[in-house]
């Protein structure tokens, strides 16, 4: 028989330990490779906004295994059809976007978890199992199951608190790009009113007992995070990394166009 994965992640934020991840967006097993074994705490597969799902998230997974870092993957959205099949592949930890409310974590929560405590629908023969080999799977799952929920408008603020009291939330990660959006500051997201309201959350979440994550847009600001007290903090993605040393090299080498130039 085979023993249930522990997870690092839930452990060190329980345990209040800083974290330091990486946003995936790039669906490619071969780039997850490499990115696992740089040694960041935890690794963010995005299938909100990228081109990825639960099928192409699998080898995903199958990839970063064996390299250290912790797995989080976020869902399209609430959904608990999505979540079970993203638990199924055997993912322990998901940052559920877009929870506005406490019945909306509750809801998350209840994803998560089987019955009587939950709604996740049974199967036997899973990733998550070791395809049957895990014993007592569905009574224990929960135990290494971590849910972190997402906080991204004004309305999610404002029940930070309420959210926080919900038993099975872990952490409350603040989406600050959409939270700009909400505030009336949209792609404003160093605009001095939403970083106020970021930094007021990331009080009121660690007031409230809960581990608060960011996702940060460069180092500076990464830091300024940390300072903040953010505990479990994506301090920059693969597609920024590709994207800004590709047009860091092209400037390097080939001279800006002309104003001119067509």
């Amino acid at each position: 028989m085979s023993e249930l994965p522990p997870n690092a992640l839930k452990a060190a934020l329980a345990a209040g330990q800083g974290q330091i991840g990486l946003w995936c967006s790039l669906p490619d097993p071969y780039v997850v490779e490499g990115l696992a074994g740089a040694g960041f705490d935890w690794l963010m597969f995005d299938t909100e906004h990228a081109p990825a799902d639960p099928v192409t998230v699998l080898p995903l997974l199958q990839a970063a295994a064996g390299h250290g870092a912790s797995i989080v993957v976020r869902p399209a959205s609430n959904d608990p059809v999505v979540i079970k099949r993203l638990l199924d592949l055997g993912v322990q930890t998901l940052l559920i976007p877009y929870v506005q409310s406490a019945e909306e974590a509750r809801q998350a929560v209840a994803a998560m978890r089987y019955p009587p405590t939950g709604v996740r629908g049974v199967a036997g023969l899973t990733r998550a199992t070791d395809f049957g080999r895990v014993a007592d799977y569905q009574k224990i799952a929960h135990q290494e199951l971590c849910c972190l929920v997402q906080v991204e408008t004004r309305e999610s603020l404002d029940a930070i608190e309420n959210i926080a009291k919900v038993d099975g939330v872990d952490g409350i990660f603040i989406g600050p790009g959409d939270l700009a959006a909400s505030l009336g500051y949209p792609g404003e997201i160093m605009n001095p009113a939403v970083q106020g309201a970021i930094e007021d959350a990331v009080k009121r979440i660690n007031a409230a007992g809960k581990p608060a994550g960011i996702l940060a847009t460069n180092d500076e600001y990464a830091k300024r995070c940390l300072e903040m007290g953010t505990r479990f903090t994506a301090v920059g993605s693969d597609l920024t990394l590709l994207i800004r040393g590709a047009d860091s090299l092209a400037r390097t080498f080939k001279p800006p166009a002309t104003a001119n130039a067509m």
